[in-house]
């Protein structure tokens, strides 16, 4: 296969990964502050996301650097593109002039 290629799929399967990866993050973080044991939910997601996330970084890259040096780069693009996706929009006040209290 083209070289270019196999770096372009390298590249959508690493920004496949990690939207897999930080979207599950983000999926356990609103699940788990509203469950009675959040420490289940945690750490089953960190094994579950970094088993699958590793596994696949593994198969992409076939034991070539290059390859997975662009999955990685796909990977952390991804992981920009979520964090803009899930980014809360409600501004807080400025604290300017008057002291605030917590609720």
């Amino acid at each position: 296969m083209n070289e270019t290629v196999t770096l372009a799929l390298a590249w959508l399967a690493g920004g496949l990964l990690g939207a897999f990866f930080f979207g599950g993050l983000w999926w356990t973080v609103r699940k788990g502050v509203s469950a009675e044991k959040p420490a289940r939910w945690f750490l089953g997601s960190l094994l579950l996301r970094m088993s699958i996330a590793m596994a696949g970084l593994y198969f992409v890259s076939n034991r070539h650097l290059d390859r997975l040096l662009v999955c990685l780069l796909g990977f952390f693009i991804a992981r920009l593109v979520v964090a803009r996706l899930t980014r809360e929009t409600k501004q807080t006040p400025c604290l300017t002039g008057t002291a605030r209290h917590a609720p």
